[in-house]
């Protein structure tokens, strides 16, 4: 088993803390020495309840899945012999209710635009690499959010 950790900080600057008026952001801490600024969504907490130019868990999520699904693209293109020469990807995530009234991230949908170095795949075998990218991503096999991938080309 491999483990993976962040370390999560937050403190009380200013503000009412038992009435709610106070700051959320606090900073993640990761193993390899980055420190980044995170925060509560302003969708959720307003400023300056939060820090909108911070990174808030909704967002990280979502590029946690397409940070995964393209590297795991990448290592199944390459094991097919396709050399690509550029990923990008706009992913969205949805936040909804379920039935209960919990919010949550119903759906990410991933847009990735591929670049290839030389043979352009087929539109079958690009769909087939992303499925089975998507088989071996590790975090889209953690959630149960729809995880949609609408590559443009």
């Amino acid at each position: 088993m491999v483990e993976h950790r962040a370390s999560i900080a937050w403190s009380l600057a200013d503000g009412d803390f038992l009435h709610g008026r106070y700051s959320r952001a606090h900073t993640w801490r990761f193993d390899g020495g980055l420190t980044v600024a995170a925060s509560p969504a302003p969708s959720v907490y307003p400023p300056p309840l939060s820090d909108p130019a911070a990174i808030d868990p909704e967002e990280a999520f979502v590029a946690a899945i397409a940070s995964c699904h393209m590297m795991s693209f990448l290592h199944v293109a390459a094991k097919a012999g396709i050399a690509v020469e550029r990923y990008d990807d706009d992913a969205v995530g949805t936040l909804a209710k379920d039935a209960e009234g919990r919010r949550w991230i119903e759906r990410v949908r991933l847009k990735p635009r591929v670049v290839y170095r030389d043979a352009v795949p087929s539109a079958d075998l690009e769909r087939e690499l992303h499925a089975q990218a998507h088989d071996v991503c590790f975090i889209a096999n953690s959630v149960r959010s729809e995880v949609i991938i609408a590559p443009t080309t």
